[in-house]
Parts: structure tokens; sequence; C-alpha cells
């Protein structure tokens, strides 16, 4: 039986398409969310565009993967946050994960776990990887129990990592591994 692992029951994730880049820009420019990214300047439409033309290139390529998360589920379908791959290592068998639902209203509605859900499924299934790995803010209890409802575990504590204006901030590093195979 077929099955795409990029699907859920009110969720999709696919490629960037040229018509997100207004969405990306405005979301890539939100200083509120740069911490959890790591971003410490903006992103220029230009930059936006060369990467959604470049989002074609397969993953071995660019070691990382974006897709759009998009909710199903509403007519019309909208587009609600991004999910990535990135340190992709084909070698080790593993990537990262970082994930972002943006509108605040539609949080903690489970859309996050299908995305996150959908994520799994393919990077195990489609690019057979051996293990998953997430950086979370300590203070995250959000993502730290959105991470630890799909099997990943706390293997580690980064002390004082993160730099902020309120001062330095602990991460924990999770880890999913794959137990099949």
């Amino acid at each position: 039986m077929d099955k795409n692992y990029l699907k859920n029951k009110n969720i999709l994730l696919r490629a960037p398409e040229p018509e997100d880049l207004e969405l990306l820009y405005k979301w890539e420019n939100d200083t509120s969310v740069w911490q959890a990214g790591n971003t410490l300047s903006p992103f220029s439409k230009f930059i936006l565009r060369k990467f959604i033309e470049n989002s074609h290139k397969d993953i071995h390529e660019t070691r990382q993967q974006r897709f759009m998360i998009d909710l199903q589920s509403k007519t019309p379908v909208e587009t609600i946050g991004t999910i990535d791959l990135f340190d992709y290592d084909p070698f080790h068998e593993r990537a990262g994960i970082g994930i972002l639902i943006m509108n605040n209203k539609i949080r903690q509605r489970g859309y996050a776990t299908e995305a996150l859900q959908a994520l799994i499924n393919y990077s195990f299934e489609i690019l057979r990887l051996h293990q998953l790995f997430a950086n979370v803010d300590v203070e995250n209890s959000a993502s730290l129990k959105l991470f630890e409802k799909h099997g990943f575990r706390i293997t580690g504590e980064k002390k004082e990592w993160t730099k902020t204006p309120s001062g330095r901030k602990d991460e924990y590093f999770l880890q999913l591994l794959r137990t099949d195979r």
C-alpha cells in the first residue's frame, strides 16, 4: 500500500514555492522568533528568492531541506509554518529538526504534532535515517513536550549556550533513534 509520508489528517508538508516569498520574508524577519533559529540579521527578498529557487536541490547536495506546513482542513488551504531538516549527515544517517508554527492563535491544536510525525516518517522511511535530533531552549516547555511526545529524549544539556538580552540560557539536546533496523 502506498503511503504519502508528507501528509497527515490536517496538514501537508510541501516544498517552498515562489508564492511563499512574501510569507517567508515576513516570518524570517520577525525578530520575536530569531532566538529559536539563531538568527542575527534580517533576510532580504533576494536571498529568500534564491533559497526558494534552489529548494529543488537534493538534500544530499544542500545538507538541508525545508518544508512549508499547509493546513489542509481549511478552505482555502493556509500555510501555517515551516519544518526543516538541517545538518543532514548521510554517512552517519542523522539530521536535525526545527519547526515553527507562526500564528500563536493556532498553536496547541495538534498541527505541530502532525507535521513532526510526518517529518519523522519521511526521515526514517524515505531518507532511511537512523536518528534525528533537536535543540530546544530549556524554558521552551511547549517544544520540549512536542518532541518528547514523539519519543525524543533529552541526552544532553548545553550550559549557558544561548546569549539573549535577558542573559545566557541553557539548551537541551534531544535525540530520537530509529530502533526497528
